[in-house]
């Protein structure tokens, strides 16, 4: 997905002839039992398949005959302000519900409480996989709409990785035959070097997949170096730079071998998102994974850690308590105490406002702004307007109308005004001196250790647990990374 992004962003209609190459799946799969949207942010589905339709058997083994089923999954929460992102992987083995889908003759499957979560891709048994029923469990167990999905099966995998000319990515341990396929009754061959290097294609997918030669063997493990291998996908492709020439074949990979919602369903509509998406740098791209425990042989959802982490992601407020910005603190707890009727869920974090009041009334700019804060918003500065003004009054600068429009939210009645002054300040009259009042914001969700940054070093956080004893005499020198 990021390389889809990256590359669409700076060719512009030099794609839009590739339009005829993009898959897409059926929306009437989609449930009508949806969240609603959200003001601000973006959330886009990434499924990972292991579907061996269309010839991906040949990468991945299996019969082209097998029924589609999911491998990786995560959730991309694109951010109101277009510069900061975060994806939550949800494990395969997480028991969650999934909900009614729809099925190949139009009718729609019962409700499955306490079912692994990569059984939704495979409602229905067919062999290209359900994608629709797997956006509808994430909604289910999210509460976040899910505004566009992507599917990346084991070929398009592959080709996109050769398009931009290998990823160096960091292997924890030698890697042998036998570490991909534990079937086997010999070692193997070797198939990776310990340390850095470079894979493209049929290596790199082999690399994602390994799961039992690695840690303790477990998917959670592998979610860790699936998450590292795609900060360094991000990183390949800007510190290539972004030119029509170098981008073209990528541009062309993506599209022959991507399959998406109908939403993204052109190389124009493709464009449009990706040029929303271009101005997110690698250390503002986290990756987290959906708070968890072990359940026996599964995983179960730790809670209530993973309602605070999606809850906070409604309001598009950072998942890990911080803000969305380069310096990092914690924001103030909310001093709102009883929610209005009908109060808007405001995030303002990455807007800055100053507070100055119009009121004959002692200290209410003070107050306003400790509320404000509380919204996440960054007061600059408050002070005494001066003059008396009947309505409050909010002015903003040049290119802050959209920030403008979110701190209107609080202040119902208030104008809008635009000013030569950057910024944005609001003045206080007595028609409508308070916000709008509203829950508290959630508490962030107990990221600390669980959070990776697009830039973070390559070597580091590759696994998790203690390495099994491997039938093999190759487990006897091994260490664990961590």
């Amino acid at each position: 997905m990021s390389l889809l992004v990256l590359a669409t962003a700076g060719v512009g209609r030099m794609y839009l002839n590739l339009t005829g190459g993009i898959g897409t799946f059926d929306a009437e799969g989609i449930s009508n039992d949806r969240p609603g949207g959200t003001r601000s942010g973006e959330n886009v589905l990434v499924i990972g398949s292991d579907a061996r339709v269309d010839g991906n058997n040949a990468l991945g083994g299996g019969s082209k005959d097998d029924v589609g089923r999911s491998d990786t999954a995560f959730l991309l929460h694109v951010y109101g302000d277009r510069r900061h992102a975060v994806a939550v992987s949800i494990p395969r083995d997480t028991l969650v519900t999934i909900p009614p889908c729809r099925l190949l003759d139009g009718s729609w499957s019962a409700p499955r409480p306490s079912t692994l979560f990569n059984a939704a891709y495979s409602v229905g048994q067919t062999r290209e996989g359900n994608p629709a029923c797997t956006q509808n469990t994430v909604e289910k167990l999210t509460g976040l709409r899910v505004d566009h999905t992507v599917v990346v099966d084991f070929k398009a995998f592959a080709k996109l990785t050769e398009a931009v000319g290998g990823v160096s990515v960091c292997v924890p341990q030698d890697i042998y035959q036998k570490d991909l396929n534990p079937n086997r009754a010999t070692r193997g061959a070797l198939l990776f070097h310990q340390g850095v290097q470079t894979l493209a294609g049929q290596p790199a997918l082999d690399y994602i997949r390994i799961r039992h030669g690695i840690g303790d063997g477990s998917d959670i493990g592998r979610i860790k170096r699936q998450q590292a291998f795609v900060a360094a996908l991000i990183k390949k492709v800007k510190s290539d730079g972004i030119t029509p020439a170098g981008l073209l074949p990528l541009a062309e990979a993506a599209a022959q071998s991507l399959t998406v919602d109908p939403g993204l369903g052109t190389a124009d509509k493709l464009v449009a998102f990706a040029m929303t998406l271009k101005d997110i740098d690698l250390h503002n791209t986290k990756f987290v994974t959906l708070p968890w425990r072990y359940q026996g042989s599964r995983v179960a959802i730790v809670q209530p850690d993973a309602d605070r982490l999606w809850a906070a992601l409604r309001v598009d407020r950072p998942a890990d308590g911080q803000n969305t910005g380069r310096t990092t603190r914690t924001p103030p707890a909310a001093t709102t105490a009883a929610p209005s009727v009908g109060a808007p869920s405001v995030s303002g974090y990455g807007i800055a406002v100053r507070v100055y009041n119009g009121t004959p009334v002692a200290g209410l700019a003070s107050r306003v702004a400790r509320t404000l804060s509380g919204h996440g918003f960054t007061v600059t500065g408050i002070g005494d307007a001066g003059t008396e003004h009947t309505v409050t009054l909010i002015r903003y600068g040049p290119g802050r109308s959209a920030e403008a429009e979110t701190v209107a939210q609080l202040f119902p009645g208030a104008q809008l005004q635009p000013a030569t002054d950057p910024g944005i300040t609001v003045i206080l009259g007595p028609a409508n001196t308070a916000p709008v009042t509203q829950s508290p914001l959630p508490a962030p969700a107990p990221t600390a250790g669980n959070t990776r940054l697009a830039d973070d070093a390559p070597c580091s956080d590759l696994s998790y647990g203690r390495p099994r004893q491997a039938a093999s005499s190759q487990a006897a020198h091994r260490t664990n990374p961590e």
